[in-house]
């Protein structure tokens, strides 16, 4: 063919400076880009194959080499594809791209963000002048007669196309870095950028260094295969040791046989792996396979806790696994890693377009090749169709952990404390996903047995209406808040074990259950059960004392206990110095307990809000107020009671008080620092 240079139709500003700056958000994706175009190219000679419209040569192997080479201060692109005449690199290399650069300048031009630019613009290939000042093509097509084609541009406009030397069927881009990009001429750089965006590639993938010493290996001979290069046949001898026999007589034996070995060229090592574990079926996996993949991919050595398999090919091709990690929330950040593929070739992590934020948590990998990718591949397009795939994810998740729960509850309830926390965010989230989850939703008690919200209910004397189911007509004059204020059951439950030992002891000796809300989470997911099941309420064990733990103040008494009650009130204000200290005093049946606090469930709810939005210190001032609750059955109490004057009264009821809000919360520094000096005091009265 004859000579020919030429300029690419721009009529606005150089493309180049403007792929640089905003077309690709990270600097070594070109690597993917490069790569991916190879993998394009033998898939369309693969399918040409399979149509019958080419034969490919006996013991075709589709691979890209990548070869650096530090000194020309080159980096290469070569792959076995269909390759390309002279018209079509004029097509495809400066006529498809450039017309759509156009398009691409002229829309575009006056953007400032990338997540602007969506599109397919064919710029894959010009990706290369991120790193290059000169790039050159040699591609020759797999069609017959044609001739191989040498295409040469240096980052501007102008380009040069002659005849080349390519003697084999596919494509090399030759890449002269620029001093700005010397990094991806060293073989490690590379490797790290493949690894990051290439490791699942449907392709293997070869990286070497060009003119670099060759490198052997020693194998057996019967490992031998067709396309090693062998240097040399080795045949090593039997070893012998001289040995004592059974009749004490020394002799020759042999420990190892001879064997024939072969030294070859250094297999290359793919760099990837063309048939990951989410392009299998569910049944071809075992759970040795999943994680290996996990330990791999995401280099944790902690098993994942159990994992979904996700396959679909109808309305749209999905594939992925995601895994729940086994997260130890004192230390580890519970911020997971999903990996976002399309075509098994890495698009980004944690796309929250495509990701559920509350599904966050999880590590895992998602392919899906319908996905809208913007020109970089790396941002989505906000399409409903993106947020149809989040929804299937959510849906298939859902439908796991319920047809666990369902079939396999013993592991379920192993798993329920460590995932339990995404899920009740799922369910703050995604409606749909509460739905779905309302049956699996599990609560432990105070014998660490796991409940389901209908067990509570029942357990606690109601039944659990469905939401649909509370829409009933309201009975004549009476007010449907009214209605299910008659109807609401109350589930007990606390949030820290220790702190609230005494309770939960006043609780039990009473044949009371409580459920454990130990996480952040608790607080606004019960208030949203609450919204969902009018029927049901939570209160905390400490919000108030369950009239199964009181005695009846007989009618006769009942004038003394009141007065006894207000001398009381009036003595705890003064010691404590505090005239607004809401006092109550109670018969309890369990007479070790002497003082307790309580805080109205409404009011520590408010407290909690108060301190999520940073204004903790107004919480008390807004309905915040705690009761002291004195047990008139115990020594301690009586003793304030008939000795209001004596000296160590005032003593007893600081220390009545402290004891009762260390159940109830930590002291502060100040308070802390108080009640120890005053233990001291009291053990030394013990001394006299």
């Amino acid at each position: 063919m004859a000579a020919k240079k030429g300029s690419l139709s721009i009529s606005s500003e150089n493309i180049f400076p403007i792929i640089k700056k905003w077309v690709y958000s990270d600097h070594d994706i070109f690597v993917r880009e490069m790569v991916s175009n190879g993998c394009d190219a033998i898939t369309k000679l693969k399918k040409l194959d399979v149509m019958g419209e080419y034969q490919l040569p006996d013991g075709y192997k589709p691979s890209i080499k990548v070869e650096v080479n530090p000194e020309e201060k080159t980096l290469k692109f070569t792959d076995n594809g269909i390759g390309m005449t002279a018209e079509e690199v004029e097509e495809y290399i400066t006529q498809i791209a450039f017309s759509g650069a156009t398009e691409f300048l002229e829309k575009y031009k006056d953007k400032t963000t990338e997540d602007d630019m969506i599109g397919h613009f064919g710029l894959g290939f010009y990706s290369a002048f991120m790193v290059a000042d000169e790039v050159h093509i040699d591609t020759l097509s797999y069609k017959e007669g044609a001739k191989p084609v040498h295409w040469v541009s240096q980052g501007g406009t102008d380009y040069e196309m002659d005849e080349g030397t390519k003697a084999e069927v596919g494509s090399t881009m030759t890449l002269y870095l620029n001093d700005d990009s010397l990094e991806f001429a060293n073989e490690y750089r590379v490797r790290e950028v493949l690894e990051k965006y290439c490791s699942f590639m449907p392709v293997e993938i070869f990286l070497s260094k060009e003119n670099a010493q060759a490198e052997y290996e020693t194998i057996d001979e019967a490992d031998l295969k067709d396309d090693d290069v062998v240097i040399e046949h080795i045949h090593e001898d039997a070893k012998m040791e001289e040995k004592e026999n059974e009749n004490g007589e020394k002799e020759m034996v042999e420990v190892e046989p001879a064997k024939e070995k072969v030294k070859i060229q250094k297999r290359p090592v793919s760099i990837s792996d063309i048939h990951p574990l989410w392009t299998k079926h569910p049944n071809e996996c075992s759970d040795e396979d999943y994680q290996e993949f996990y330990r791999k991919v995401f280099l944790d050595y902690k098993e994942p806790l159990f994992w979904i398999h996700l396959n679909m090919d109808y309305p749209f091709n999905l594939k992925g696994i995601l895994y729940f990690p086994r997260i130890n929330t004192e230390y580890d950040s519970i911020e997971g890693t999903i990996k976002l593929y399309n075509n098994q070739v890495f698009i980004a992590d944690n796309i929250k377009e495509v990701i559920p934020e509350f599904l966050m948590v999880l590590k895992g990998v998602i392919d899906c090749p319908d996905l809208p990718l913007n020109v970089s591949r790396s941002a989505l397009q906000n399409d409903g169709f993106v947020n149809k795939i989040a929804d299937y994810i959510s849906k298939k998740v859902a439908d796991k952990l319920a047809g666990m729960c369902k079939t396999k509850r013993e592991d379920y309830e192993k798993y329920w404390d460590s995932i339990s926390p995404f899920i009740k965010f799922g369910c703050l989230k995604d409606e749909k996903f509460c739905d779905k989850m309302k049956d699996a939703i599990l609560f432990k008690n105070l014998d660490h047995k796991y409940l389901t919200l209908k067990d509570c209910v029942e357990a606690n004397g109601g039944t659990l209406e469905k939401p649909e189911d509370q829409k009933e007509e309201k009975k004549d004059g009476e007010d449907a808040g009214e209605q299910a204020e008659e109807k609401k059951t109350t589930i007990y439950y606390v949030t820290d074990e220790i702190q609230q030992s005494q309770y939960i002891n006043l609780f039990k000796s009473q044949g009371q259950d409580a459920v454990i809300l130990g996480h952040n989470i608790d607080s606004p997911f019960i208030t949203q059960l609450e919204q969902r099941y009018p029927t049901v309420q939570f209160q905390r064990i400490d919000a108030d004392l369950s009239e199964q733990s009181k005695e009846e103040v007989g009618e006769e008494e009942k004038e003394a206990f009141q007065k006894k009650a207000d001398e009381l009130t009036e003595i705890f204000r003064k010691e404590l110095g505090n005239d607004k200290l809401e006092v109550k005093t109670e018969k309890l049946k369990d007479d070790k307990v002497a003082s307790m606090i309580t805080l109205s469930e409404q009011s520590r709810r408010m407290q909690e809000m108060m301190k999520m939005y940073g204004m903790a210190d107004m919480g008390m001032g807004m309905g915040g107020e705690i009761t002291l609750i004195l047990n008139a059955n115990h020594p301690l109490v009586q003793y304030v009671a008939e000795h209001k004057d004596s000296e160590n009264t005032g003593m007893i009821c600081k220390q009545l008080y402290d004891l009762a809000m260390l159940a109830h919360k930590p002291l502060n520094p100040e308070e802390m620092t108080a009640f120890v000096q005053r233990s001291n005091e009291i053990m030394m009265l013990l001394t006299k």
